[in-house]
């Protein structure tokens, strides 16, 4: 937690926001997501990928951290210093984004996770109820933040110890009831599951597993905060291969204690139902509570890094100096304003969706591959120009494998998203186009260069199309 005298983060709350950031809505719905997809088999096949992928991304966070200590705002200045001021702007104007859209989501999942209990009420989270009992935590929690991040990063370290005793309960009790002939009869796909080909089940996994990991930049956006540099790229391997092992483990124990058919059809959270068929109707209350204390804890920290986000990059003239300005109690506020102002016109929107539990999460995953896609890029700059690398140059080859295998993985995860989701995201990043605009003109510079030109006109025509399939009902959120 951060130091009374120092103000700073040490490598324990640095592990905390890793820990925090990751583990919150999607860890509950694993079981629910991979039973529908696929069998155990296809499930470790994924979850390889996924892991592989994740932390290669994590290890070139971490080589970031130690070879270009001077870069101290996290994702989007990377894509910056590698890649121009337009991407930049991109790299920050989506990851920030991304955050609302997961925010969002958090609040559909507490309005389904309720919804279990009152379904007359709240429905699947996305009902009139849902949405205004939503709009009031997202307030509630605005003007909390503005007293102060210190008592948010406290707040946030006793919330990540709670929600992780519930997961570790819930795993023991699995391991308990582990059933061989079960786990074998799901394992290449359980009875009475559609038939799908292992490479469409892997891939309809994937969307479900980039979620789940988001929030392994935790440490990395908060660099500023820490009492030592070297303990950002500490704590996001130690948080990373933390939550990774929890992941697996809620994810194929279920399919060693119920058919995969049963998994498949559980409301979400789905580890509450899986928990309820296992000990009756005391393990969903059980769960239930732990989904929304994760939840709630995980919303405080995506919206710190939500404001931290646009605050870092108007101090870097990536965002209008409007988001740069702090109240007395070092809260970026305007950013703060802007990040649940955005928030609460998402929530409404749930209201329209056909299916907004998975639209918002399928959503939140794809706007965090394109920053990821830049990090992993600067990655493989950095190492092939040797930055930062003159005391370590036997660091450099590893290194750039490394960034290279992060880059492939989240090229992957864009073709495993489909075509729907990337004009979506572009329908989403065009508009935003204005606020890099607005900040060029303070600084009274160059607005694009050929290249950027270039990469401008094509994201307009993908969004244009975009908005065209909506309007012609052939892209439907």
């Amino acid at each position: 937690m951060a130091s009374e005298h120092s103000g700073k983060l040490s490598a324990g709350a640095l592990t905390a926001m890793v820990v925090g950031s990751m583990v919150g809505a999607g860890i509950f719905n694993l079981p629910g997501r991979f039973g529908a997809a696929t069998g155990p088999f296809g499930a470790i096949i994924a979850w390889l990928i996924a892991g592989t992928g994740m932390y290669m991304l994590a290890r070139v966070f971490q080589a970031l951290a130690e070879k270009r200590p001077d870069i101290d705002s996290g994702v989007f200045a990377y894509a910056k210093a590698g890649f121009g001021d337009y991407m930049g702007f991109l790299s920050a104007f989506g990851y920030w984004l991304g955050s609302c859209l997961g925010n969002v989501f958090y609040w559909v999942l507490i309005g389904s996770t309720l919804g279990r209990f009152f379904p007359e009420i709240f429905g699947d989270g996305s009902s009139l109820i849902a949405i205004v009992v939503s709009l009031c935590g997202v307030w509630a929690f605005h003007f909390m933040i503005l007293r102060g991040l210190e008592q948010a990063a406290l707040i946030n370290t006793i919330v990540t110890i709670a929600k992780i005793v519930p997961l570790l309960v819930a795993v023991l009790i699995m391991i308990f009831v582990f059933n061989y002939d079960q786990f074998a009869e799901n394992f290449l796909g359980g009875v009475g599951m559609p038939e799908k080909s292992l490479v469409d089940q892997v891939r309809d996994t994937m969307l479900i597993t980039v979620f789940v990991f988001l929030g392994i930049e935790g440490a990395s956006v908060y660099s500023r905060f820490a009492k030592k540099r070297s303990d950002v790229g500490r704590a996001t391997i130690l948080g990373f291969l933390g939550v990774t092992g929890l992941m697996v483990a809620i994810t194929l124990l279920p399919y060693a204690a119920m058919t995969q058919q049963t998994m498949a059809g559980i409301q979400q959270p789905s580890l509450a139902g899986v928990l309820a068929e296992i000990v009756g109707p005391w393990g969903a209350v059980f769960i239930s509570i732990a989904v929304l204390i994760s939840v709630l804890g995980a919303y405080l920290a995506w919206s710190l890094i939500c404001a931290e986000v646009l605050f870092a990059a108007a101090k870097s003239d990536d965002m209008p100096k409007l988001f740069a300005k702090q109240n007395a109690d070092k809260v970026p506020a305007n950013a703060l304003w802007l990040t649940n102002i955005v928030v609460s016109l998402f929530i409404i929107s749930t209201y329209f969706s056909q299916d907004a539990f998975n639209f918002m999460l399928d959503m939140t995953s794809v706007t965090a591959l394109l920053p990821y896609l830049l990090v992993a890029g600067y990655g493989v700059l950095i190492a092939r120009r040797g930055a930062g690398y003159e005391e370590t140059p036997n660091e450099r080859t590893r290194d750039q494998i490394f960034a290279w295998i992060a880059v492939l993985y989240t090229l992957v995860m864009f073709v495993a998203a489909g075509l729907k989701y990337v004009l979506l995201l572009a329908v989403l990043l065009i508009p935003g186009t204005v606020l890099y605009v607005w900040a060029r003109r303070e600084q009274n510079a160059r607005l694009f260069s050929g290249v950027e030109l270039v990469i401008f006109g094509i994201a307009l025509i993908a969004a244009l199309v975009g908005v065209w399939g909506l309007i012609a009902g052939t892209i439907t959120p």
